[in-house]
């Protein structure tokens, strides 16, 4: 038992060793932000949530602040377990320039927008969100239409169900367990991450020539500990997340405002 433990132990920390930089400072500035809520002084939540009466041009930042949000420790911890093997993934496949540029741009803003249309115009709502599970769920998209058109169905005795739907069913059981997780937003998430798994994440991207004279002007892989070049990448450029030699596995997250949240 105890060997086991040592090589748990051990394999834990070569993970850890081994995560690139942009999945690391997002896991910090996580962890800084559920530690500046615990103060009284300032309602971090209300500053930092999605809330679609308080979205204006002064107060824009709040597209790109709701994931690095949490409602408590629990949200904070299971958000963070579920999105790490996913955004490492995703950062030792594209960059971490591009990593950076694609989840503080378009893979939070649009997801944003698409609640704030939904639940503000459409449903007349202005339910706050907030949790980083909209990443998790924008990922798990992603991967399910990879996962797709290498294994279309999974087969459970009779039944066989279109892997694509994985991340709709672990939605629907995020909602039905945890109470005050936002369907809609999960759902915003998933949408989009199909249509980024279609491969029109190219779309979205910096262009790589710019990439590449930022990286080569800065010489950034030789001044950042475990930065990720465009050209260090595993698999093939904005195609979709690798679905074969993973480690670690995946999970779902929730979200909060005044009552709900992304995520577990």
């Amino acid at each position: 038992m105890s060997n086991v433990r040592s090589i748990n132990t051990v394999r834990a920390r070569s993970y850890l060793i081994r995560l690139p930089l942009f999945t690391r400072a997002i896991v910090l500035v996580i962890v800084f932000f559920w530690a500046l809520s615990l103060q009284s002084v300032w309602d971090v939540r209300y500053w930092g949530a999605l809330i679609p009466d308080q979205i204006s041009f002064t107060s824009a930042y709040r597209l790109s602040t709701y994931p690095l949000i949490h409602q408590n420790v629990i949200h904070a911890i299971l958000n963070i377990l579920a999105l790490t093997p996913l955004m490492e993934r995703f950062e030792s496949e594209y960059g971490t320039l591009t990593t950076l540029a694609l989840f503080f741009g378009p893979l939070t803003t649009v997801p944003s927008f698409l609640y704030l249309f939904i639940e503000a115009v459409i449903l007349r709502g202005n339910t706050p969100v907030l949790g980083a599970s909209l990443w998790v769920f924008v990922l798990l998209g992603m991967e399910s239409i990879r996962t797709y058109r290498s294994n279309p169905y999974l087969v459970i005795g009779t039944y066989h169900i279109p892997t694509w739907t994985t991340p709709l069913l672990m939605v629907l059981g995020v909602a039905a367990l945890i109470p005050g997780t936002s369907l809609l937003g999960h759902l915003c998430a998933v949408g989009f991450g199909y249509f980024c798994g279609l491969g029109y994440l190219k779309y979205l991207a910096p262009p790589e020539w710019a990439l590449r004279w930022i990286e080569s002007r800065l010489n950034l892989l030789a001044i950042l500990p475990h930065y990720v070049s465009v050209d260090q990448k595993t698999y093939g450029r904005f195609g979709v997340l690798p679905s074969t030699n993973r480690k670690g596995g995946s999970a779902a997250t929730e979200l909060v405002g005044s009552s709900q949240r992304l995520g577990p």
